[in-house]
C-alpha cells in the first residue's frame, strides 16, 4: 500500500499533494491524472524508448531498419531490413548503441522496428 512518504510528486505542479485512484495518481492541488506505471518507470531511472511502431525496446533486443540510412562520414548505407542483434539504450538524441557491419552506431529508434 502506497503511503504519502513514498507517492510521487505531480510532474505538472511539482506539488506532494497526490494520491492513488484506481490505476491512476491524482494531483489533488492541480487535477493532474497520470497512470501508475509510468509513474514507476521513471522512478527505477528506466530509460523508455519505443520504436517506430510503438512497441518498447529493452538492451538486448533484436531491431529491423525500415529505412535506408546513410552513414555519416562515409559511402556506406545501412540497407532497409538490416537485422541488428543485440542493441543497448542510451539517453541522448540518438537512443540505440548498436554493432551493425559498418561499425558502431548511435540510431534513432524511429528507423527501427521490433524484430
Amino acid at each position: 500500500m502506497n503511503t504519502s512518504a513514498n507517492l510521487p510528486k505531480c510532474p505538472a505542479c511539482q506539488e506532494d499533494m497526490t494520491y492513488p485512484d484506481g490505476e491512476n495518481f491524482v494531483c489533488a492541488q492541480c487535477g493532474h491524472e497520470w497512470p501508475m506505471a509510468a509513474s514507476v518507470e521513471e522512478d527505477e531511472g528506466a530509460l523508455i524508448v519505443k520504436d517506430a511502431n510503438g512497441n518498447l525496446l529493452a538492451d538486448g533486443d533484436t531491431v529491423t531498419l525500415i529505412k535506408d540510412l546513410k552513414v555519416k562520414g562515409s559511402s556506406t548505407t545501412l540497407k532497409v531490413g538490416t537485422k541488428i542483434k543485440g542493441i543497448r539504450l542510451v539517453s541522448g538524441d540518438h537512443e540505440v548503441d548498436c554493432k551493425t557491419e559498418a561499425g558502431n552506431m548511435l540510431l534513432k529508434a524511429c528507423f527501427l522496428k521490433k524484430a
